[in-house]
């Protein structure tokens, strides 16, 4: 082993604590930047080898009843790979203790054979028998959410008939990996089921034999799926089509792809922050640190070392700690991301899921650890070669006072430590600036997190005490006049009704499309509410649409434009209705229009879908029991069980990624704080042991060092909150989605907060390097410029 590379290793056990702060500020951004990455590629491939293995459809076509033989057609359609009919049917399972109906979809499976599209995986228990109409498959999802196993019997209404039915088998499908209620945005597994039945079973229950109500369809390799929907619009027409639709807009698929592609969002413009504010912070650390060694170089110049060897040895010195917190960070990754799989595999109702390492990520991160650490040694080594052994041994050069001028008279009055404090950033102006700027990343990152942490809670808040001021919601079985609802206003119990109507449509504006739905709410809503961004309650007038401000953005559409609103119920029209105004949203991309312009577009008048109640508390649970016996309800949503199920999917799908970054956020703050008193120790032992023999006091002495602490993290405090406003602003676009819209709410508790963050690292790290100061062997710290 050369001089030099025992030179090395004492040099790394000497600066091993702050060795061991930098590579940990560096294993925090690789860790991000590894385990997001992983969980993108892990998702991508997990949902495409599942959608291959049990043969998910591509294009889905509804028909109201098409008879059998009409499948040959479909499956000869050009482009079609593959066809399959099926019937699918709502139904609602009544719980012996659960007053609130649950609204289920009753799926048939061909009776003797493996379904060619769309099958299942049989989690638990076995498959129907063909030749027992009572048995049914359940989706295990809600199964768990009540404790029901395979043999357990259900009480079930389908088709306006009570019928009991005997689980044999609970199971999970691709095309619900994200299943929620009808008309409602959120999953929740207690709330909504899935039953699976022969064909033989489910025709007799719906009166479909020899008839289907859905096709799906594989295409060929490179078939445009718009030319195959188009011939299955055409051929289905006169059997009640409600317009066929592809992958992408089917619900699971569309939802899961939206958090996937949140996710990615999130991967590529989070991680990097963190990993590019590393970077700089190694950069400027090791620049520093290598100064900090000017004499040493000098030393070994002096010593015939040529330069080569001797910036070699400095390379290997901050390499060896670059690397080290890579492969930290990609370790701490690989584990996070290890443990958010699990987290994820609850979510996304995978059978499987297996954290995959993206190799890409792990470069990425590896290069900019080294590129970072070996420019910041490579400026300062440069540098330092330029002066002789000699000049290089001696200290630097005490900078010209004469340039302080006025600010030196300014502060005559201060106590000397003080003056010296100040003295400070006129000597060395850069390179107080850049402990300034370090600290503002970090104090930028905490309001940052802090921010959208509370942007996830106005979330909630809007939409569940704001948008929607109902306590209920009951959706019906079918369009119902306006007495139903006037029955339901009249019931006990029930203080506030107010109907609305739903319709299913494609909203076009130029080549940009949305498939979701038009809502028809009444001239003077005051429970579900299309508001102004300053919540001012929008009129609906005429036959004009309101957009919500997702639906605005994705449509590229604004007051006055006109868009073309193809309808997929009843008679189907195309309209062209004026965009009115863009109302404010938390949940999905909801449209409004008055509800009288709808129903006259339907050519149905007085009709509503659903309606929304305010109950008396005492008798609320009554008329739950109530709304469960009436054949005209689908089901019944409450307000509580909905929130909560919203506050899960925040905190469990990409939301969930949140608490790791601000745990990292932290610790990076910290991290750069306590570096930045190690290294301005390491650079003024020998002054602070210079005023100790000169008869300064330990607290004086650690004053001159921990005011030019405290001074720097004054200075960077609203540099920080400058910083957070923009870092907030762009981790909500990345958290934001189809599903749910965060917004950016700047409360002066959140600034307040990571003000205390930054300035309890300091405390910290202060106490920490005070400490040092007070055991500094005085004798040795003189020493080192002898």
């Amino acid at each position: 082993m050369s001089s030099l590379d025992r030179k090395l290793q004492r040099d790394l056990w000497r600066m091993k604590g702050q060795a061991a702060a930098i590579a940990v500020v560096m294993a925090l951004g690789v860790m991000m930047q590894v385990m997001m990455a992983g969980l993108v590629v892990t998702l991508d491939e997990t949902r495409r080898g599942y959608y291959e293995r049990y043969r998910f459809a591509e294009v889905f076509a509804p028909v109201t009843r098409a008879p059998g033989h009409l499948l040959h057609q479909v499956a000869a359609l050009p482009g079609v790979a593959r066809a399959e009919g099926r019937i699918s049917g709502a139904a609602r399972i009544e719980l012996p203790d659960h007053a609130v109906p649950v609204a289920a979809r009753a799926l048939s499976l061909p009776d003797h054979a493996e379904p060619a599209l769309n099958a299942i995986r049989v989690q638990q228990g076995r498959l129907f028998n063909p030749g027992a109409p009572e048995e049914v498959v359940l989706l295990d999802t809600f199964a768990a959410a009540h404790g029901m196993r395979p043999g357990d019997s259900l009480q079930v209404v389908m088709n306006g008939a009570r019928r009991s039915l005997r689980i044999t088998g609970l199971a999970r499908a691709p095309e619900f990996l994200y299943a929620a209620a009808p008309g409602e945005m959120v999953p929740d597994d207690a709330r909504f089921a899935v039953l699976w039945m022969s064909q033989t079973s489910l025709a007799a229950a719906f009166d479909m034999r020899g008839a289907y109500s859905e096709f799906l369809v594989t295409l060929t390799r490179g078939t445009d799926p718009r030319g195959v929907i188009a011939a299955l619009d055409h051929l289905l027409k006169p059997w009640g089509a409600a317009g066929a639709y592809d992958r992408e807009d089917q619900f699971s698929h569309r939802f899961v792809s939206e958090e996937i592609s949140g996710l990615r969002d999130t991967a590529a413009a989070i991680p990097p922050v963190f990993l590019g504010i590393a970077a700089f912070l190694l950069n400027i650390v090791i620049a520093r640190m290598v100064q900090a060694e000017r004499e040493e170089i000098g030393l070994l110049k002096a010593f015939g070392y040529r330069g080569a060897e001797i910036g070699g040895h400095y390379l290997k010195l901050v390499l060896a700690i670059a690397v080290a917190g890579a492969l930290l960070g990609a370790l701490l990754g690989i584990l996070a991301g290890r443990g958010m799989v699990q987290l994820y595999l609850q979510f996304y109702k995978f059978p499987f899921l297996v954290f995959r390492l993206d190799p890409g990520a792990l470069a990425l991160g590896l290069v900019v650890s080294v590129l970072a650490a070996a420019a910041g040694g490579a400026v300062v080594l440069r540098r330092i070669f330029a002066l002789q052994p000699a000049e290089a041994m001696r200290p630097p050069t005490p900078a010209d006072y004469r340039r302080a001028g006025r600010w030196a008279r300014a502060v005559k009055s201060l106590d000397q430590p003080t003056r010296m404090v100040l003295r400070r950033f006129t000597r060395t102006p850069f390179r107080m600036l850049g402990a300034v700027v370090g600290i503002t990343f970090g104090m930028g990152l905490s309001v940052g997190m802090l921010t959208i942490h509370a942007g996830f809670n106005q979330a909630v808040a809007l939409s569940f005490d704001v948008l929607d001021r109902s306590e209920a919601s009951v959706t019906f079985t079918h369009a119902v006049s306006q007495k139903t609802l006037l029955e339901l206003a009249r019931h006990p119990g029930v203080l506030q009704a107010e109907g609305s109507r739903a319709v299913a449509v494609v909203l076009r504006n130029g080549r940009l499309t949305h498939r979701g739905a038009i809502t028809g709410l009444p001239p003077k809503y005051e429970l579900v509410r299309a508001l102004t961004p300053d919540f001012v309650p929008l009129a609906l007038d005429g036959s004009g649409l309101v957009l919500s401000t997702a639906l605005a953005r994705k449509l590229k559409a604004r007051a006055g434009d006109v868009l073309t609103v193809e309808v997929r119920e009843g008679a189907q029209p195309v309209l062209r209705l004026p965009v009115t105004g863009v109302s404010e949203t938390v949940l999905g991309a909801p449209a409004y229009m008055a509800l009288a312009a709808l129903d006259r577009a339907l050519f149905e008048p007085g009709r509503i879908s659903s309606a929304a109640l305010r109950l008396d508390p005492a008798q609320a649970e009554a008329v739950q029991v109530w709304l469960r016996d009436q054949p005209v309800v689908a089901g019944v949503s409450l307000k509580s069980e909905a929130r909560a199920a919203f506050e899960r999917v925040m905190n469990q799908g990409t939301g969930a990624t949140r608490f790791i970054m601000a745990a990292v956020a932290f610790t990076i703050t910290f991290g750069i704080i306590y570096n930045a008193a190690r290294i301005a120790l390491a650079e003024r032992a020998h002054d602070l042991a210079s005023l100790r023999v000169i008869g300064f006091s330990k607290g004086e002495a650690a004053y001159v060092l921990l005011g030019e602490l405290g001074l720097v993290t004054l200075l960077a405090l609203p540099c920080g909150a400058l910083l957070g406003w923009g870092i907030a602003h762009m981790l909500a676009a990345a958290y934001s989605s189809d599903l749910y819209t965060i917004t950016v709410v700047f409360r002066p508790a959140a600034f307040g907060f990571a003000a205390l963050v930054v300035i309890a690292g300091a405390v910290l790290s202060g106490l920490l390097v005070k400490r040092d100061v007070d055991r500094a062997d005085l004798v040795a710290a003189l020493k080192t410029r002898d």
